[in-house]
Protein backbone atom coordinates (compact mmCIF):
# COMPACT_ATOMS: atom_id res chain seq x y z
CA UNK A 1 0.00 0.00 0.00
CA UNK A 2 2.82 1.77 0.35
CA UNK A 3 3.79 2.03 -3.23
CA UNK A 4 4.05 4.75 -5.48
CA UNK A 5 2.78 4.25 -9.51
CA UNK A 6 4.26 6.98 -11.61
CA UNK A 7 5.51 4.22 -14.45
CA UNK A 8 4.24 0.74 -15.05
CA UNK A 9 7.89 -0.64 -14.23
CA UNK A 10 7.37 1.10 -10.62
CA UNK A 11 4.19 -0.39 -9.87
CA UNK A 12 2.77 -3.16 -12.59
CA UNK A 13 -0.32 -4.41 -10.53
CA UNK A 14 -1.28 -1.04 -9.57
CA UNK A 15 -0.90 0.70 -13.10
CA UNK A 16 -3.33 -2.23 -14.20
CA UNK A 17 -6.08 -1.83 -11.31
CA UNK A 18 -5.48 2.00 -12.28
CA UNK A 19 -6.46 1.24 -15.66
CA UNK A 20 -9.38 -0.84 -15.07
CA UNK A 21 -11.03 1.24 -12.59
CA UNK A 22 -10.59 4.25 -14.31
CA UNK A 23 -12.69 2.16 -17.39
CA UNK A 24 -15.26 1.01 -15.42
CA UNK A 25 -15.86 5.10 -14.03
CA UNK A 26 -15.52 6.36 -17.32
CA UNK A 27 -18.34 3.62 -18.68
CA UNK A 28 -20.84 4.47 -15.76
CA UNK A 29 -20.59 8.53 -16.36
CA UNK A 30 -21.13 7.64 -19.95
CA UNK A 31 -17.52 8.91 -21.18
CA UNK A 32 -16.39 4.98 -22.50
CA UNK A 33 -13.41 6.57 -24.93
CA UNK A 34 -12.23 9.04 -22.21
CA UNK A 35 -9.46 9.53 -20.24
CA UNK A 36 -9.16 10.18 -16.21
CA UNK A 37 -6.37 9.96 -13.51
CA UNK A 38 -6.63 10.00 -9.83
CA UNK A 39 -6.34 12.96 -8.01
CA UNK A 40 -5.60 13.53 -4.09
CA UNK A 41 -9.22 15.09 -3.08
CA UNK A 42 -12.66 16.26 -4.71
CA UNK A 43 -11.02 19.99 -4.51
CA UNK A 44 -7.96 19.23 -7.31
CA UNK A 45 -9.93 16.98 -8.86
CA UNK A 46 -12.02 20.81 -10.14
CA UNK A 47 -9.43 22.24 -10.34
CA UNK A 48 -8.12 19.84 -13.28
CA UNK A 49 -11.28 20.81 -15.29
CA UNK A 50 -10.27 24.95 -16.15
CA UNK A 51 -6.94 23.52 -16.90
CA UNK A 52 -8.17 21.21 -19.35
CA UNK A 53 -10.50 23.43 -20.50
CA UNK A 54 -7.60 26.36 -21.15
CA UNK A 55 -5.20 23.65 -22.70
CA UNK A 56 -7.96 22.87 -25.51
CA UNK A 57 -8.67 26.82 -26.10
CA UNK A 58 -5.12 27.70 -26.11
CA UNK A 59 -2.32 25.04 -26.17
CA UNK A 60 0.28 27.46 -26.80
CA UNK A 61 0.00 29.08 -23.45
CA UNK A 62 1.69 25.86 -21.86
CA UNK A 63 4.86 27.19 -23.38
CA UNK A 64 3.69 30.94 -24.01
CA UNK A 65 1.71 31.86 -21.06
CA UNK A 66 -1.45 34.31 -20.61
CA UNK A 67 -0.15 37.36 -21.38
CA UNK A 68 -1.53 38.23 -24.76
CA UNK A 69 -4.35 36.01 -23.63
CA UNK A 70 -8.24 37.11 -23.87
CA UNK A 71 -9.76 37.79 -20.43
CA UNK A 72 -11.45 34.02 -19.31
CA UNK A 73 -14.48 33.80 -17.48
CA UNK A 74 -15.28 30.98 -15.23
CA UNK A 75 -19.24 30.32 -14.69
CA UNK A 76 -20.60 28.51 -11.66
CA UNK A 77 -23.43 28.56 -9.21
CA UNK A 78 -23.26 30.44 -5.84
CA UNK A 79 -23.76 27.31 -4.06
CA UNK A 80 -20.62 25.29 -5.46
CA UNK A 81 -18.10 24.20 -3.99
CA UNK A 82 -14.71 26.73 -2.77
CA UNK A 83 -12.34 24.88 -4.92
CA UNK A 84 -14.19 26.49 -8.12
CA UNK A 85 -12.78 29.41 -6.83
CA UNK A 86 -9.63 28.22 -5.43
CA UNK A 87 -8.74 27.18 -9.30
CA UNK A 88 -9.06 30.48 -10.39
CA UNK A 89 -6.54 31.64 -8.21
CA UNK A 90 -4.25 28.54 -8.72
CA UNK A 91 -4.50 28.90 -12.41
CA UNK A 92 -3.87 32.72 -12.42
CA UNK A 93 -7.12 33.51 -13.70
CA UNK A 94 -8.20 35.51 -10.93
CA UNK A 95 -11.26 35.38 -8.74
CA UNK A 96 -12.96 38.19 -10.09
CA UNK A 97 -13.58 36.20 -13.14
CA UNK A 98 -15.83 33.75 -11.27
CA UNK A 99 -19.38 34.53 -11.99
CA UNK A 100 -21.07 32.74 -9.34
CA UNK A 101 -24.41 32.81 -10.82
CA UNK A 102 -27.38 32.70 -8.69
CA UNK A 103 -29.75 29.47 -7.49
CA UNK A 104 -33.44 29.12 -7.30
CA UNK A 105 -35.23 28.33 -4.56
CA UNK A 106 -34.06 24.36 -4.52
CA UNK A 107 -30.41 25.43 -4.62
CA UNK A 108 -30.20 24.87 -7.93
CA UNK A 109 -28.58 26.73 -10.57
CA UNK A 110 -30.96 29.73 -12.41
CA UNK A 111 -30.17 28.83 -15.88
CA UNK A 112 -31.49 31.74 -17.16
CA UNK A 113 -29.21 33.72 -15.23
CA UNK A 114 -26.19 31.65 -16.03
CA UNK A 115 -26.96 31.90 -19.94
CA UNK A 116 -27.43 36.26 -19.49
CA UNK A 117 -24.25 36.30 -17.46
CA UNK A 118 -22.45 34.33 -20.69
CA UNK A 119 -24.10 36.45 -23.42
CA UNK A 120 -23.20 39.62 -21.11
CA UNK A 121 -19.38 37.83 -21.10
CA UNK A 122 -19.08 37.54 -24.50
CA UNK A 123 -20.76 41.05 -25.62
CA UNK A 124 -17.72 42.63 -23.37
CA UNK A 125 -15.52 40.60 -25.07
CA UNK A 126 -14.74 38.31 -22.55
CA UNK A 127 -14.24 34.40 -23.33
CA UNK A 128 -16.08 32.24 -21.39
CA UNK A 129 -13.59 29.86 -20.11
CA UNK A 130 -15.34 26.53 -18.61
CA UNK A 131 -19.26 26.20 -16.76
CA UNK A 132 -18.77 24.17 -13.30
CA UNK A 133 -22.26 22.85 -12.28
CA UNK A 134 -22.65 20.26 -9.21
CA UNK A 135 -24.33 17.30 -8.54
CA UNK A 136 -24.98 17.57 -5.38
CA UNK A 137 -24.03 20.92 -3.12
CA UNK A 138 -22.47 20.81 0.26
CA UNK A 139 -24.79 22.27 2.15
CA UNK A 140 -28.59 21.05 0.62
CA UNK A 141 -27.61 18.56 -1.27
CA UNK A 142 -28.89 19.92 -4.84
CA UNK A 143 -28.15 18.90 -8.40
CA UNK A 144 -28.02 21.22 -10.73
CA UNK A 145 -30.01 20.93 -14.17
CA UNK A 146 -27.40 19.13 -16.27
CA UNK A 147 -29.60 18.53 -19.37
CA UNK A 148 -30.28 22.36 -19.50
CA UNK A 149 -26.73 23.69 -18.58
CA UNK A 150 -25.41 21.36 -21.77
CA UNK A 151 -27.51 23.09 -23.84
CA UNK A 152 -26.44 26.63 -22.85
CA UNK A 153 -22.84 25.12 -23.37
CA UNK A 154 -23.39 24.12 -26.34
CA UNK A 155 -24.79 26.78 -28.51
CA UNK A 156 -22.19 28.97 -26.60
CA UNK A 157 -18.87 25.85 -27.00
CA UNK A 158 -18.21 26.11 -23.40
CA UNK A 159 -17.05 23.52 -21.78
CA UNK A 160 -19.01 21.68 -18.92
CA UNK A 161 -17.47 20.70 -16.20
CA UNK A 162 -19.61 18.37 -13.20
CA UNK A 163 -18.41 18.73 -9.87
CA UNK A 164 -20.36 14.77 -8.55
CA UNK A 165 -17.93 14.83 -5.60
CA UNK A 166 -20.76 14.27 -3.33
CA UNK A 167 -23.67 13.06 -5.52
CA UNK A 168 -21.53 10.69 -7.63
CA UNK A 169 -23.01 8.01 -5.55
CA UNK A 170 -26.55 8.29 -7.19
CA UNK A 171 -24.68 6.92 -10.57
CA UNK A 172 -24.68 3.00 -8.65
CA UNK A 173 -28.60 3.52 -8.20
CA UNK A 174 -31.42 2.89 -10.60
CA UNK A 175 -33.90 5.01 -8.55
CA UNK A 176 -31.66 7.78 -8.13
CA UNK A 177 -29.57 8.20 -11.24
CA UNK A 178 -31.64 10.59 -12.73
CA UNK A 179 -30.70 13.12 -10.95
CA UNK A 180 -27.40 12.81 -12.98
CA UNK A 181 -29.62 12.64 -16.25
CA UNK A 182 -27.49 14.88 -19.03
CA UNK A 183 -23.64 13.54 -17.34
CA UNK A 184 -22.63 12.15 -20.30
CA UNK A 185 -23.27 15.56 -22.11
CA UNK A 186 -20.36 17.23 -20.08
CA UNK A 187 -17.24 17.55 -20.67
CA UNK A 188 -15.80 16.66 -17.31
CA UNK A 189 -16.63 15.36 -13.74
CA UNK A 190 -15.31 15.05 -10.69
CA UNK A 191 -16.08 11.83 -8.16
CA UNK A 192 -15.30 11.56 -4.88
CA UNK A 193 -15.85 8.32 -3.53
CA UNK A 194 -14.07 8.75 -0.27
CA UNK A 195 -17.39 10.98 0.14
CA UNK A 196 -20.81 8.99 0.88
CA UNK A 197 -19.51 5.58 -0.81
CA UNK A 198 -17.28 5.18 2.15
CA UNK A 199 -13.82 4.40 0.27
CA UNK A 200 -10.75 4.94 2.48
CA UNK A 201 -9.07 8.82 2.02
CA UNK A 202 -7.71 9.69 -0.22
CA UNK A 203 -9.86 8.22 -2.83
CA UNK A 204 -10.99 10.65 -6.06
CA UNK A 205 -11.18 10.86 -9.59
CA UNK A 206 -10.93 13.47 -12.47
CA UNK A 207 -12.84 12.26 -15.70
CA UNK A 208 -13.32 13.63 -19.49
CA UNK A 209 -14.74 12.62 -22.30
CA UNK A 210 -11.72 13.94 -24.64
CA UNK A 211 -8.54 12.31 -24.80
CA UNK A 212 -5.11 13.72 -25.01
CA UNK A 213 -5.53 16.35 -22.91
CA UNK A 214 -3.87 15.33 -19.83
CA UNK A 215 -0.93 14.73 -21.23
CA UNK A 216 -0.98 17.50 -23.37
CA UNK A 217 -1.48 20.09 -20.51
CA UNK A 218 0.53 18.37 -17.73
CA UNK A 219 3.62 16.16 -19.43
CA UNK A 220 6.81 17.44 -19.25
CA UNK A 221 8.00 14.01 -20.44
CA UNK A 222 11.08 13.83 -18.33
CA UNK A 223 13.70 11.72 -19.91
CA UNK A 224 14.49 9.15 -17.20
CA UNK A 225 10.74 7.96 -16.52
CA UNK A 226 8.63 8.57 -19.56
CA UNK A 227 11.15 7.11 -22.32
CA UNK A 228 9.16 6.60 -25.43
CA UNK A 229 11.07 3.24 -26.69
CA UNK A 230 10.42 0.96 -23.28
CA UNK A 231 9.74 -2.45 -23.86
CA UNK A 232 6.18 -2.71 -22.73
CA UNK A 233 3.03 -0.15 -24.00
CA UNK A 234 3.76 2.74 -22.46
CA UNK A 235 0.76 3.89 -22.34
CA UNK A 236 0.71 2.65 -19.05
CA UNK A 237 3.23 5.06 -17.72
CA UNK A 238 0.84 7.50 -16.64
CA UNK A 239 2.73 9.55 -14.54
CA UNK A 240 3.14 12.73 -16.92
CA UNK A 241 -1.07 12.87 -17.64
CA UNK A 242 -1.08 13.87 -13.86
CA UNK A 243 0.14 17.45 -12.13
CA UNK A 244 2.15 14.69 -9.51
CA UNK A 245 4.70 12.36 -9.84
CA UNK A 246 5.14 10.15 -7.52
CA UNK A 247 1.08 9.23 -6.01
CA UNK A 248 -0.49 6.87 -4.10
CA UNK A 249 -2.23 3.92 -4.74
CA UNK A 250 -6.11 5.94 -4.25
CA UNK A 251 -7.56 3.23 -6.95
CA UNK A 252 -6.61 0.18 -5.22
CA UNK A 253 -9.06 0.90 -2.73
CA UNK A 254 -11.93 1.66 -5.24
CA UNK A 255 -11.29 -1.21 -7.42
CA UNK A 256 -11.09 -3.79 -4.00
CA UNK A 257 -13.77 -2.38 -3.06
CA UNK A 258 -15.70 -3.16 -6.17
CA UNK A 259 -14.40 -6.82 -6.43
CA UNK A 260 -15.16 -7.67 -2.78
CA UNK A 261 -18.51 -6.16 -2.69
CA UNK A 262 -20.15 -5.46 -6.48
CA UNK A 263 -22.06 -2.88 -7.94
CA UNK A 264 -25.32 -4.35 -6.22
CA UNK A 265 -23.40 -3.56 -2.49
CA UNK A 266 -23.27 0.21 -3.83
CA UNK A 267 -26.73 0.29 -4.93
CA UNK A 268 -28.56 -1.17 -2.08
CA UNK A 269 -26.35 1.08 0.76
CA UNK A 270 -27.10 3.96 -1.61
CA UNK A 271 -30.86 3.59 -1.49
CA UNK A 272 -30.34 2.84 2.30
CA UNK A 273 -28.83 6.24 2.86
CA UNK A 274 -31.05 8.13 0.82
CA UNK A 275 -34.26 6.20 2.50
CA UNK A 276 -33.10 6.94 5.77
CA UNK A 277 -32.62 10.25 5.00
CA UNK A 278 -36.04 10.61 3.84
CA UNK A 279 -37.75 8.79 6.58
CA UNK A 280 -35.60 11.34 8.99
CA UNK A 281 -36.90 14.26 7.20
CA UNK A 282 -40.75 12.92 7.25
CA UNK A 283 -40.66 12.20 11.10
CA UNK A 284 -38.93 16.18 11.78
CA UNK A 285 -41.52 17.88 9.56
CA UNK A 286 -43.92 16.15 12.63
CA UNK A 287 -42.23 17.19 15.17
CA UNK A 288 -42.48 20.37 17.04
CA UNK A 289 -38.48 20.56 18.18
CA UNK A 290 -37.70 20.39 14.71
CA UNK A 291 -37.78 23.31 11.59
CA UNK A 292 -36.88 22.32 8.29
CA UNK A 293 -34.77 24.58 6.21
CA UNK A 294 -36.63 23.27 2.94
CA UNK A 295 -39.64 21.45 2.27
CA UNK A 296 -37.91 19.09 0.57
CA UNK A 297 -34.40 17.49 -0.17
CA UNK A 298 -32.86 15.70 -3.35
CA UNK A 299 -30.50 13.85 -1.81
CA UNK A 300 -29.24 12.81 2.14
CA UNK A 301 -28.66 16.74 2.99
CA UNK A 302 -31.23 17.37 5.61
CA UNK A 303 -31.52 20.76 7.07
CA UNK A 304 -33.24 22.58 10.01
CA UNK A 305 -32.74 24.25 13.25
CA UNK A 306 -33.83 22.61 16.62
CA UNK A 307 -36.66 24.47 18.57
CA UNK A 308 -36.37 24.21 21.83
CA UNK A 309 -39.92 24.35 23.86
CA UNK A 310 -39.13 27.89 24.68
CA UNK A 311 -38.92 28.66 21.20
CA UNK A 312 -42.29 26.85 19.97
CA UNK A 313 -44.62 29.01 18.63
CA UNK A 314 -48.58 28.89 17.37
CA UNK A 315 -48.02 30.65 14.46
CA UNK A 316 -45.37 31.40 12.07
CA UNK A 317 -46.33 35.11 11.70
CA UNK A 318 -44.99 34.72 15.46
CA UNK A 319 -41.21 34.69 13.82
CA UNK A 320 -39.70 37.92 14.59
CA UNK A 321 -35.83 38.99 14.27
CA UNK A 322 -35.36 38.75 18.09
CA UNK A 323 -36.70 34.99 17.87
CA UNK A 324 -34.30 34.10 15.14
CA UNK A 325 -31.62 35.44 16.95
CA UNK A 326 -32.09 32.62 19.68
CA UNK A 327 -33.12 29.74 17.59
CA UNK A 328 -29.37 30.67 15.78
CA UNK A 329 -28.17 30.26 19.39
CA UNK A 330 -29.59 27.23 20.31
CA UNK A 331 -27.72 25.58 17.32
CA UNK A 332 -24.44 26.42 18.81
CA UNK A 333 -24.76 25.88 21.85
CA UNK A 334 -27.01 22.72 21.25
CA UNK A 335 -24.18 21.34 19.09
CA UNK A 336 -21.59 21.87 21.90
CA UNK A 337 -23.63 19.83 24.07
CA UNK A 338 -23.75 16.95 21.93
CA UNK A 339 -20.47 16.97 21.35
CA UNK A 340 -19.10 17.16 25.14
CA UNK A 341 -21.36 14.37 26.04
CA UNK A 342 -19.83 12.73 23.08
CA UNK A 343 -23.51 11.72 21.08
CA UNK A 344 -23.79 12.94 18.42
CA UNK A 345 -21.33 14.94 15.82
CA UNK A 346 -24.01 16.51 13.37
CA UNK A 347 -22.59 19.37 11.65
CA UNK A 348 -24.08 23.30 11.01
CA UNK A 349 -23.80 25.79 8.39
CA UNK A 350 -25.29 29.01 7.62
CA UNK A 351 -27.13 30.29 3.71
CA UNK A 352 -25.96 33.81 3.36
CA UNK A 353 -27.65 33.76 0.75
CA UNK A 354 -30.46 33.70 1.69
CA UNK A 355 -29.32 35.28 5.02
CA UNK A 356 -30.04 32.17 7.02
CA UNK A 357 -28.47 31.96 10.06
CA UNK A 358 -27.21 28.75 11.71
CA UNK A 359 -28.72 25.34 11.46
CA UNK A 360 -27.89 21.52 11.59
CA UNK A 361 -27.20 19.81 8.65
CA UNK A 362 -27.32 15.96 9.11
CA UNK A 363 -25.55 14.58 6.38
CA UNK A 364 -26.33 10.53 5.55
CA UNK A 365 -23.99 8.40 4.24
CA UNK A 366 -23.60 4.77 2.88
CA UNK A 367 -20.35 3.69 5.56
CA UNK A 368 -21.04 3.18 8.03
CA UNK A 369 -24.36 1.92 7.32
CA UNK A 370 -27.29 4.06 8.45
CA UNK A 371 -30.59 2.67 10.25
CA UNK A 372 -33.94 4.06 11.07
CA UNK A 373 -33.02 2.93 14.70
CA UNK A 374 -29.88 5.30 14.32
CA UNK A 375 -32.37 8.18 12.98
CA UNK A 376 -34.58 7.90 15.65
CA UNK A 377 -31.49 8.36 18.16
CA UNK A 378 -30.28 11.12 16.85
CA UNK A 379 -33.95 12.70 16.59
CA UNK A 380 -34.63 11.62 20.63
CA UNK A 381 -31.17 12.76 21.66
CA UNK A 382 -31.23 16.01 20.14
CA UNK A 383 -34.74 16.72 22.32
CA UNK A 384 -33.32 15.46 25.55
CA UNK A 385 -30.20 17.19 25.35
CA UNK A 386 -32.21 20.56 23.74
CA UNK A 387 -35.65 20.32 24.84
CA UNK A 388 -34.98 22.66 27.92
CA UNK A 389 -32.42 25.13 26.40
Amino acid sequence: MLASWFTYEAAPVFSLVESFTLKYFLKLCGFEAGEGVFTPGGSMANMYAPAMARHRLFPENKKHGMYSCQKLKMFTSEDSHYSVTKSANWLGLGEENVLRVRTDATSRIDTTELEVAIVRSIAEGDKPLIVSVTAGTTVFGAFDDLNRVADICQQHQIWLHVDAAWGCAALFSERHRPLLAGLERADSVSLCPQKMLGAPLQCAMFLMKHTGLLAGCNAACAEYLFQIDKYYDTAYDTGDMSVQCSRKIDAFKLWFMLKARGSAWFRSYVDNAMDCATYFHAVIIQNDHFKPVRSEYQFTNICFWFIPKRLQLSAPDEETEEWWSEVYKVTLALKEKMVKKGTLMVSYSSYPQNKLGYFFRLVVKCVPEPTIDRMDFIIKEMIALGSDM
